[in-house]
C-alpha cells in the first residue's frame, strides 16, 4: 500500500477517545493561536485586496470568513481564512516537519464547520489533531532541503484529512480526495526567495483545493492512489530523499499537534533563536550601538537559505518578517520585536537598515537539512568585551513553550489589534472559555458566531 493509504486509514479510523490529554490540550492552544493570529491578519498585507477578490467572485451560503460579514462558497472562505492565519508569519510550526500546519487544517475546518452543520467540539479536536499527523508526517519523513514551498503542498494534505473527517469520509472517498488534491498541489519557494505575498496565498491555494477535491470525490471522481510513492508521486517530485515507514509506524502513538511550537515573534521561525538570543544579550548587559564593533549570527544552513537575504531599503513587510539581518537590528535598538516594526513607517528608517547590514550571516554544518537550530549571536564590542549568547531550543518550541498567560497574552494582543471595541475585550475571553471547554460543546458554529463578527 502505498503510504497514502495508512495515513487514510488512520485519519478514518481514529476518534477523539483514542487521543492522550496532551494532544487535546495542544488542539485547544493552537487553534486558539491560529484564531488569533487570523483575526489580526485580517487587517495584514494584501488582507483588503482579497476580499475585494472574495466579493467579485461571488457570494454563497456555504461559510462565513474570518473578520468579515456575510457568506462565501465554502472553498472560497477556506483559502480566506488560511491566508489570513498566515499572512504575518506569525502563526504555530511543526519545525521538525518544515511545515505551518494550523493555517490550512484551521483555515479548512472553520468553513467546513458552516458548511455541514452540526459539528461538535470533540469531532473538531479529533479531525485537527489528524490533519496535523497528516501534514507533519509527511514533512518529517522528508530528508531533503525545500524546493517547493511544504506549508503549502504537505498542507494541502493536511486540510484535505480534516475536511475528510469532518465530512465523515470512508477510506475510499479520503484516498480518492487525497489523490485529486495531488493534481491540484502547488507552492513554489521562489515566492519565499522574494519575499511575495504569493507565498501564504500558496497556503490558500491548497487550503482552496483541499474543498474542491473533497467536493469531487464525494462525487464520485476516481483519483490516484499512489500519490506519496508512485514514480510520479510526491514524495519523488516534491520532495527528494524520504524515508515514511518510522512516520507510519508511529502513527496512533506519535500524535504531531503535540511537537507543533508557538511563534512568540511575528516574524519567519528561521529567525527566532537568533532573535531570541539578542533579546538576552540586551537584557543581561550594558551596552549602546554605538559600542558595537561585530555583529556575528550563527545560523544552520536551511537559515541561511531561508532568512539569510540583504536588508534594503525598500522592502515589504513579508520580506523584512523572513529577513534575519533587519530582525536582528530591530532587536538590538529597541530589545524587543513587535508587530508594529514590519509597518511601512518602520521600515523606511534609513538608520536600521545601516544597522542591519552589519549583521553577518554564518551558516554552521548540520547534518539535518531541514534542522532550523541551534542558533547563536556574537556581539564583539569596540571596548574588546567578546558577548554571544546560544539557543538550543527555541522560543515557543515544546522543549522551552510559552506558558499560558504569555499564550493568552500573545492571543487578546492580536485579537485587540482588529477588535478594539468596547465589546472587543470581552468577545475575546469568551472565544478563551470556550476553546477552554472545547470538548463539551455540542455544535461548534457558535465559535464562528464570535470569530466572524465585524
Amino acid at each position: 500500500m502505498d503510504a497514502m493509504g495508512h495515513f487514510a486509514e488512520h485519519v478514518i479510523s481514529r476518534e477523539f477517545g483514542e487521543m492522550p490529554s496532551e494532544a487535546i490540550a495542544a488542539v485547544k492552544t493552537f487553534l486558539l493561536d491560529s484564531i488569533g493570529v487570523g483575526i489580526s491578519g485580517t487587517r495584514g498585507q494584501w488582507a483588503g485586496e482579497l476580499g475585494d477578490c472574495l466579493e467579485g467572485w461571488g457570494k454563497g451560503s456555504d461559510s462565513r470568513v474570518l473578520g468579515r460579514a456575510g457568506t462565501y462558497p465554502c472553498a472560497n472562505a477556506a483559502m480566506a481564512n488560511a491566508f489570513y492565519i498566515h499572512n504575518s508569519e506569525y502563526d504555530c510550526v511543526h519545525e521538525g516537519a518544515v511545515v505551518h500546519p494550523m493555517a490550512s487544517i484551521v483555515g479548512a475546518a472553520l468553513a467546513v464547520i458552516d458548511k455541514k452543520g452540526g459539528i461538535s467540539g470533540r469531532q473538531l479536536i479529533e479531525a485537527i489533531a489528524l490533519g496535523a499527523d497528516v501534514s507533519c508526517g509527511i514533512g518529517v519523513a522528508s530528508s531533503s532541503p525545500l524546493k517547493f514551498f511544504r506549508p503549502a503542498t504537505a498542507g494541502g494534505f493536511g486540510a484535505t484529512a480534516v475536511t475528510g473527517k469532518l465530512m465523515g469520509f470512508d477510506q475510499e472517498t479520503l484516498l480518492n480526495a487525497f489523490g485529486t488534491l495531488y493534481g491540484q498541489s502547488c507552492g513554489t519557494m521562489q515566492s519565499h526567495e522574494e519575499g511575495s505575498m504569493l507565498l501564504a496565498l500558496q497556503i490558500g491555494f491548497n487550503t482552496r483545493n483541499a474543498i474542491t477535491s473533497c467536493d469531487m470525490a464525494s462525487r464520485g471522481l476516481v483519483a490516484p492512489r499512489n500519490v506519496l510513492e508512485g514514480r510520479f508521486g510526491y514524495f519523488r517530485l516534491f520532495e527528494g530523499e524520504y524515508d515514511v515507514a518510522p512516520v507510519l509506524a508511529k502513527l496512533g502513538e506519535n500524535w504531531r499537534i503535540t511537537e507543533v511550537s508557538h511563534k512568540p515573534f511575528p516574524t519567519g521561525r528561521a529567525t527566532q533563536g537568533v532573535i531570541e538570543a539578542a533579546i538576552q544579550l540586551t537584557q543581561q548587559h550594558d551596552f549602546s550601538i554605538s559600542d558595537i564593533d561585530t555583529i556575528n549570527a550563527y545560523v544552520t544552513p536551511l537559515t541561511k537559505r531561508l532568512v539569510g537575504r540583504p536588508v534594503s531599503n525598500d522592502m515589504a513587510p513579508n520580506y523584512a518578517r523572513l529577513c534575519l539581518q533587519y530582525c536582528v537590528a530591530r532587536v538590538l535598538q529597541k530589545g524587543r520585536l513587535e508587530p508594529v516594526d514590519f509597518r511601512p513607517e518602520a521600515l523606511a528608517k534609513t538608520d536600521i537598515c545601516a544597522l542591519g547590514r552589519r549583521v553577518n550571516i554564518v551558516a554552521q554544518d548540520n547534518d539535518d537539512p531541514n534542522a532550523l537550530g541551534p542558533s547563536a549571536l556574537e556581539l564583539k564590542l569596540r571596548d574588546g568585551r567578546n558577548l554571544m549568547v546560544r539557543v538550543a531550543d527555541m522560543p515557543g518550541s515544546p522543549s522551552n513553550p510559552l506558558t499560558r498567560e504569555q499564550h493568552l497574552t500573545k492571543f487578546r494582543s492580536n485579537w485587540l489589534s482588529v477588535k478594539q471595541t468596547e465589546t472587543g475585550g470581552d468577545q475575546a475571553e469568551q472565544v478563551i472559555e470556550l476553546i477552554d471547554n472545547l470538548e463539551s460543546v455540542k455544535d461548534v458554529g457558535i465559535l464562528l458566531d464570535l470569530i466572524c463578527r465585524v
